[in-house]
């Protein structure tokens, strides 16, 4: 049955549909955030202390890229039980289990009180981080495109999407608040030993209150109309993980590999471009030397683009379709790592170096709003309604892995490789590019697909032309 069919009962109201996949996103992205500022900020120093800078950020880097190792294990486990009890319940564990954790990061003792210990209590902690999220945004976007108005998935999907800039805003915006209130008794700009002590751990702590307003809106959702009718046609599969790689392994390589770019620029333009713009231009590697207060008020100027893309995007989907949109997209961003070096090298006026590092981001999170805000429609429209949420998540998650758990660690060690220079990075950027293009050049148009198919037997009764431009 396809999703503009009038529905036959009554569904989620467009306000909660939105609020539920946007509030949801927006706590486990908050999270992820939250943890990956302090990768960058006081991890090296309270829990990797080896007494060299680059060998301890490496080791913070490690732990938060295992989060993603994490993801895929949630992906198969929460889209086993989304395929199977439905979209709801699964979203109110990944939602818990995500608070729980970050909660208990804010706790944890350092490597000072408790030795190595302390280190291996994070590692647990982000592993079940990642493991959350790995059923969170699947769910999430689920919830968002089933429920969504005729010709308007892609822009639904891109609810859920917005979760990524405002949940990094709420965060580094609470770290900023914690370091002025918490200043520095020689210079405002550096991290006090407050804060370093204990003041970051409130943005850990508050997770929680964020928690208990997610779960309020979640637990008011109903099933989507295209579960349901799954449910009555008796398509559900008891076994959603081998159905998947039965019958939709090329949706998952593809789909994997769509989302690459997408995982690199974004993990790039946040803690890679924290880290090298934030070290000093004397240390090895060499940075730019920028106050970490002014280069993250820098990202969230650049994030605010990333929000307003990321929302342009999905009625431009709606329009043109999402394979013209990714490929127009994709390439761009080829061009756009090839100019890193243009950008990031250091000038004689600092006024001037400050400005091609603001363009930069701009440009960068504008390029991330365009490719991301599409795949909350894409990647769930790869594949039916009894393997939608496994299929989607294994994607996503998946790539996670060849993309951001491997970005950060990648791009310092090319940094390095480069005597401080960021040409090679670039490189990579537009390496991951490349092989989105081919991906999304290789896959079919999904803007018109039967969004109601209930099963793979569905797919294959379909008329051949469906879903092609």
């Amino acid at each position: 049955m396809s999703t503009t069919a009038a529905p036959a009962r009554p569904l989620n109201s467009r306000g909660r549909v939105i609020t539920a996949s946007l509030v949801g996103t927006t706590i486990e992205f908050y999270d992820f955030y939250v943890y990956a500022t302090a990768a960058v900020l006081v991890f090296p120093t309270l829990f990797f202390p080896t007494g060299n800078d680059t060998t301890a950020l490496l080791a913070s880097f490690a732990v938060f890229g295992a989060a993603m190792v994490a993801r895929p294990v949630g992906a198969i486990v929460f889209g086993h039980l989304g395929d199977k009890k439905g979209r709801k319940t699964t979203l109110v564990i990944s939602l818990l289990t995500m608070g729980i954790a970050t909660f208990l990061i804010g706790t944890l003792p350092t490597f000072d009180s408790i030795g190595v210990a302390a280190p291996v209590l994070l590692l647990v902690l982000r592993l079940a981080q990642g493991f959350a999220l790995g059923g969170e945004w699947s769910g999430a976007a689920l919830v968002a495109t089933e429920n969504a108005p005729a010709n308007k998935r892609a822009w639904y999907g891109t609810f859920p999407q917005l979760g990524a800039p405002i949940g990094f805003i709420i965060a580094n915006g609470l770290f900023l608040t914690i370091n002025a209130v918490l200043p520095h008794p020689e210079d405002s700009l550096l991290q006090s030993e407050a804060f370093l002590s204990w003041g970051w751990r409130i943005p850990f702590l508050f997770s929680a209150v964020m928690v208990i307003i997610g779960l309020w809106v979640r637990l008011k959702l109903v099933e989507s109309e295209a579960f349901v009718t799954a449910e009555k046609k008796g398509a559900i599969t008891k076994t959603p993980l081998a159905t998947v790689f039965r019958f939709h392994w090329r949706q998952l390589v593809l789909g994997t590999f769509i989302m690459l770019a997408t995982y690199v620029l974004f993990y790039l333009m946040t803690s890679f471009t924290l880290t090298y713009g934030t070290k000093a231009a004397d240390a090895d590697p060499a940075g730019l030397g920028i106050p970490y207060v002014h280069f993250v008020i820098m990202q969230i100027i650049g994030v605010i683009f990333f929000g307003l893309f990321t929302l342009i995007s999905g009625p431009v989907a709606d329009l043109i379709g999402r394979r013209r949109l990714l490929i127009g997209v994709s390439s761009l961003i080829v061009v756009f790592g090839l100019t890193f070096h243009l950008f990031l090298v250091p000038r004689a006026d600092a006024a001037f170096t400050g400005g091609l590092v603001q363009a930069f981001l701009i440009l960068g999170f504008t390029l991330m709003g365009v490719t991301f805000g599409p795949m909350g429609a894409l990647l769930p429209e790869l594949f039916p309604t009894n393997v939608r949420y496994t299929g989607s998540a294994i994607a996503y998650n998946v790539s996670s892995i060849l993309g951001a758990a491997l970005a950060p660690i990648v791009a310092v060690a090319l940094w390095a490789q480069a005597d401080g220079d960021t040409w090679l990075v670039g490189l990579y950027l537009s390496g991951a590019a490349v092989l989105t293009l081919v991906a999304v050049i290789l896959s079919k148009e999904t803007k018109d697909v039967d969004y109601g198919l209930a099963s793979h037997e569905d797919v294959a009764a379909e008329p051949a032309t469906a879903g092609k431009r």
